[in-house]
């Protein structure tokens, strides 16, 4: 079935603050002798939504976590290739990687807010890893900003003090996207974020992320295509045969994917043929 494309002063800013892209340039990527990607290169570019689409196994997720570092805590991965943001390569010698998180925001599949710790601490808890230091009224501040943009301020501003975890799971990844924001990243990495909610909360979520892209740079994991169809700017079809390394067969323009694709494999996955 073809898809229709429908108490200190606040601190300063990130010196690097600002739309950004990133690209990965010949990415290869190990867990012990597996190799599970083969010389991938996508540029995602600034302020737009880049999708990443294709079959369970073919490598979007590694790919997804290569791009802000987690890749390497993973015992016996590794990986060749380049990440840049913004041409600056986040695996530089000397580049610390709580930069590249810093600037790399990840939202995943399954909502992970702390459980025990309030709606509010949920969202101001980054600023103790990242040693940020702001006066109360910034924070509420802060708090108010990420909710918002988040979509979730009109719906809880009232029980701020109350566990994240008594949210419901649409709630929740929302309280999520906004833990994320509240340390400034420019680029905001989706693992599948709507697989495990319902149809109205994966709509609040797509709303959300073309409210975002406005001033951060999102990349997405889904293997939901009419949600590709609805909220990517661009995208790309990764596909990994039989025993071989994922690879990106085709990327570029999202309408030009679903309606004019140039590989057969492309048009087969999207309209439902296979996948």
């Amino acid at each position: 079935m073809t898809t229709t494309i429908p108490d200190l002063p606040a601190p300063a800013p990130h010196p690097s603050d600002g739309l950004a892209g990133l690209e990965a340039r010949e990415i290869s990527a190990w867990f012990g002798e597996h190799k599970v990607l083969d010389r991938v290169s996508l540029n995602m570019r600034a302020g737009e939504v880049t999708a990443l689409i294709g079959p369970s196994g073919c490598g979007k997720s590694t790919f997804l976590r290569i791009l802000n570092r987690m890749h390497e805590l993973v015992p016996g991965a590794s990986l060749a290739g380049e990440v840049l943001l913004a041409g600056q390569d986040i695996y530089a010698p000397g580049r610390r990687l709580t930069d590249a998180r810093h600037q790399i925001g990840m939202v995943f599949q399954k909502p992970n807010p702390f459980p025990a710790m309030s709606i509010y601490d949920n969202v101001t808890s980054g600023l103790k890893l990242t040693g940020t230091r702001m006066r109360r009224a910034d924070r509420d501040d802060l708090v108010e900003e990420c909710l918002t943009k988040a979509g979730l301020w009109n719906e809880v501003n009232d029980r701020l003090r109350q566990p994240g975890g008594a949210l419901s799971g649409g709630q929740q990844q929302r309280l999520c996207i906004a833990r994320s924001l509240a340390v400034r990243p420019r680029v905001l990495l989706m693992d599948e974020p709507c697989s495990a909610l319902d149809p109205t909360s994966t709509r609040r979520i797509e709303e959300t992320i073309a409210e975002l892209v406005r001033e951060v740079t999102i990349v997405i994991v889904t293997h939901n295509m009419q949600q590709a169809a609805r909220v990517s700017d661009r995208c790309a079809f990764f596909l990994a045969a039989h025993r071989t390394p994922g690879v990106i067969v085709e990327h570029g323009p999202t309408k030009a994917m679903f309606e004019s694709p140039r590989d057969s494999r492309t048009a087969d996955y999207v309209h439902g043929r296979f996948g």
